[in-house]
């Protein structure tokens, strides 16, 4: 396959992917008001569990250890990195979300991620610390090489038509839900809380079942994305990477899906993925290319998110607000008759 077809290739599976991730984030912050600055941890643990459930008994590659080991068929691994992180999410929602509010919501959530990062990366027996999990088997592949001959650059147009049906079947989902009673609930809650409660609104109870949405997103894009690099470790959910997120979902468009898909292409796609092979191709000619590549693209990113937050804080597609058509009053069609009884 010809290098730049694969380089596209894998630039619109991660397009596919990020878009997952920012709507997931959508309804939690978006939506929901929700300030979860360890997203990208639940998103690592989507990747885990779906490592371990797809892959063999432990000790089965380079003496990598790690839990469970099922060998599952596909889409159970994916299932499974989404289920077990919204499951997560609920619990660190019981703790929160039931007395605490925006800033001291955002400083624990950065305090479980801090802790899942230390956990994750220092204990081996459970997801092979911090070397990671390799030799992941990416969904039917062994099935379609050995029945159907099916080659490795065949594979790969396989796996984008798999990535691009989940993520339209997520859209979906996350449509009916952002555009619901229970979509416009969320708005309300995030909003103005305590006026929600006085209309005898459970708030911790949407904002729980948003966290949990949010979280099965995260643990569903990180499944497909082990699956694809078939590789994951703890450099791949570093803070920086949720900052990439927040910052795709705020230009492109909080609490609009077709925004955060707007964010998804612009930042973590165009001024992350993209740029990497410029920088693969100019390393030679840019004196310390290697470094000051890596920190431009940081630098672009911060600048375009002020210039959105100063000039457009709505974002390039603003969350449509909800229009009631006024309802015009009778007027009587005889002023005479209306001048008669006004009388009598």
């Amino acid at each position: 396959m010809n290098p730049i077809l694969s380089y596209l290739m894998t630039l619109v599976v991660f397009f596919f992917i990020y878009n997952i991730l920012t709507w997931g984030l959508n309804i939690q912050f978006g939506a929901a008001g929700i300030l979860n600055f360890a997203y990208i941890a639940f998103m690592a643990i989507g990747a885990y569990i779906a490592g371990t459930f797809a892959l063999t008994k432990a000790d089965g590659f380079s003496g990598q250890t790690y839990v469970f080991g099922f060998s599952l068929p596909f889409p159970i691994p994916i299932l499974a990195g989404g289920l077990v992180s919204a499951a997560v999410g609920l619990l660190v929602g019981v703790v929160a979300l039931k007395r605490l509010r925006s800033d001291y919501m955002a400083i624990v959530t950065i305090s479980v991620g801090a802790i899942l990062y230390d956990i994750i990366g220092n204990y081996f027996p459970l997801f092979n610390g911090w070397d990671g999990l390799g030799a992941v088997p990416a969904p039917l592949e062994n099935t379609l090489q050995n029945n159907f001959g099916v080659d490795y650059n065949e594979y790969q147009w396989v796996f984008l038509i798999i990535t691009g049906v989940i993520m339209a079947l997520m859209f979906l989902l996350i449509q009916r839900i952002i555009h619901s009673p229970f979509g416009r609930t969320l708005r309300a809650i995030r909003e103005d809380q305590d006026v929600s409660e006085a209309f005898g609104k459970d708030t911790f109870w949407y904002r729980m079942v948003a966290m949990a949405i949010g979280c099965f997103y995260a643990g569903v894009g990180g499944a497909l994305l082990i699956e694809y690099v078939s590789a994951f470790n703890p450099s791949g959910w570093t803070t920086g990477e949720t900052f990439v997120l927040f910052a795709a979902l705020i230009i492109g468009g909080r609490g609009n899906n077709w925004g955060a898909a707007l964010g998804a292409l612009l930042v973590p796609i165009i001024f992350q993925e993209a740029t990497r092979y410029l920088q693969a191709t100019t390393l030679s000619q840019i004196p310390n290319g290697d470094t000051l590549i890596p920190a431009l693209r940081n630098i672009i990113v911060g600048a375009l998110l002020i210039g959105t937050l100063w000039f457009r804080p709505q974002g390039l597609i603003p969350e449509r607000k909800a229009t009631f058509p006024q309802m015009a009053l009778d007027e009587p069609e005889n002023k005479e008759e209306e001048a008669d009884v006004a009388v009598g």
